[in-house]
């Protein structure tokens, strides 16, 4: 006898349809499973076996025959991974041996399921939900834990499955299982709690005014100064002044962390702009993503965010010169020998530094102990491409002690989020009748975009010509002062760039080789 369950693979971020096809035949009692199925899927038969009996039902002394079969669109070497494929075998077995009478062909079947038939957590549920939704499939069964996370895509049923016996029982019409509801429409709209606000971040207002800016226009930004000026702070303020996540970018961000499995257990939404702080140890697989199988790095998890990375001098070379591609194209492509998969990686990259091995070199009270060379060294292990690549430059002070002593606050982060907001919505009308997905705010802008919305007048561009020619600006810097003055003036509710606005943005890019 012969039956088919469909189910699906993760491919990258997206999902791919597999058939699980189980064909019983006459003979000793024998489980071949094919179709390029990894470690965790070839162990599935004992699992399936003991989860089989221990809910009560039969599982045939025959020989079987278990194929995980691509659809159609599906490339023909997609290899199976992961536990996912459980639950679709053993109700592929049960309809074989006619213990299921539904004939499944409107559904998908995942999940993986423990020895007492009990169903668990599986990774990728939104990506899967998602390609369900779009190839036209009515139902969806998954693990009772994940089905929040699958609820959140419109126009398919989830079902939560909390045993492999309850689904059964659901399918010949003995138990009617309650489809998981969809969050309340006002659910993700929830105001976030943050960490540090803005004002109880004492002085340093010349930063927060950068860190404003390189929020509004989504501008990556490098903070260099002694230890315990505040580089840390400001950086962990940064998501209270970034504007709220609309629901498309929520789902967006959520897809990621789904795939990553990095999503919190009472949260199947991320409703917070990620903040990704990588250790300056971590690996290149871990910074960028990969493996055997590619999966989301850090990068990827700041998609929407910020990433930043403290002590960057400290960072492997081979790490820092890899994010050259995602800070100019937005994405990270990793090939491997069975292809290529891209992840977004539209982040805010936020870099803190010291001067110098000690950390002391210009402070203005505690005297630098490195020699020159030293210092050269230090601030070499950042590239100029990377360096040319960071929009704004700051060098952030060392606050003084009446400052930190004093009782006043500074402005909150609301009152600043409100001005970012609003900026952002400019940008937004601005770019929307062009009708580019991956525009959406100046730091996205290419050449041809800085050419037609960053005009200057004749004082503008005297002013820029003396900067080239005093700074030594490159073409890429050129353009990003410009991007920058563009935000400004969006900041200040203007239509046109003004001298003032281009004065600015220079102020925020190195005087000399950083």
């Amino acid at each position: 006898m012969l039956a088919k369950v469909r189910s699906c693979a993760v491919l990258g971020l997206d999902a791919e349809e597999i058939e699980v096809e189980v064909d019983i035949a006459g003979g000793l009692e024998r489980v071949t499973l094919v179709g390029l199925p990894d470690t965790a899927v070839r162990e599935s038969s004992e699992r399936v076996r003991a989860a089989i009996g221990n809910s009560g039902l039969f599982f045939p002394n025959h020989r079987l025959t278990i194929n995980l079969a691509p659809a159609d669109l599906a490339p023909a070497d997609l290899r199976k991974e992961g536990p996912a494929y459980d639950l679709p075998i053993a109700v592929a077995i049960l309809a074989a041996t006619r213990q299921i009478q539904d004939a499944l062909d409107d559904a998908w079947v995942l999940g993986e399921l423990g020895l007492d038939g009990s169903v668990r957590h599986v990774n990728g549920v939104l990506p899967m939900a998602n390609a369900a939704a779009q190839r036209g499939v009515r139902r969806l069964f998954v693990p009772a834990v994940d089905a929040p996370e699958a609820a959140l895509v419109e126009d398919i049923a989830v079902y939560p499955v909390a045993s492999l016996g309850d689904l059964v029982a659901h399918l010949n019409g003995a138990l009617r299982m309650q489809t998981q509801p969809a969050p309340a429409a006002g659910e993700w709209e929830a105001e976030p709690a943050f960490s540090v606000d803005f004002q109880d971040v004492k002085g340093q207002e010349i930063a927060k005014r950068a860190l404003e800016v390189a929020c509004a226009g989504g501008h990556n930004v490098i903070m260099q100064g002694s230890p315990g000026a505040g580089k840390t702070l400001l950086a962990r303020a940064l998501p209270s002044i970034l504007p709220k996540l609309s629901l498309t970018e929520a789902l967006d961000v959520t897809r990621i962390y789904s795939v990553a499995d990095a999503l919190p257990p009472d949260a199947p939404l991320i409703r917070m702009r990620p903040f990704r702080s990588p250790h300056h140890t971590i690996s290149h697989a871990g910074l960028v993503g990969g493996g055997a199988w590619p999966r989301p790095g850090e990068i990827s998890l700041a998609h929407r965010g910020v990433l930043f990375l403290d002590e960057l001098a400290e960072f492997g070379t081979r790490n820092l010169e890899t994010l050259r591609q995602p800070l100019e194209d937005r994405v990270v492509t990793i090939s491997r020998a069975q292809g290529s998969l891209t992840f977004p990686a539209n982040f805010i990259l936020v870099g803190a530094t010291n001067p110098c091995p000690c950390g002391y070199y210009g402070d203005s009270e505690k005297q630098c102990t490195c020699t020159p060379a030293m210092v050269s060294k230090y601030q070499k292990r950042i590239s100029g491409p990377i360096l040319d690549r960071i929009d704004i430059h700051l060098d952030v002070q060392r606050v003084p002690i009446a400052k930190l002593a004093a009782l006043e606050r500074g402005e909150p982060s609301s009152a600043i989020r409100a001005r970012v907001e609003a900026a952002r919505q400019r940008q937004a009308a601005r770019f929307a009748p062009l009708g580019k997905s991956n525009l959406l705010v100046n730091g996205d802008m290419g050449p041809g975009e800085v050419q037609t919305f960053c005009w200057l007048d004749d004082q503008g561009r005297a002013l820029m010509r003396a900067a080239a020619a005093q700074m030594g600006l490159s073409a890429r810097a050129y353009h990003r002062v410009l991007k920058i003055s563009r935000t400004i003036a969006d900041l200040a509710g203007e239509e046109c760039i003004q001298v003032a606005h281009l004065a600015e943005a220079l102020q925020y890019r190195p005087r000399a080789t950083f």
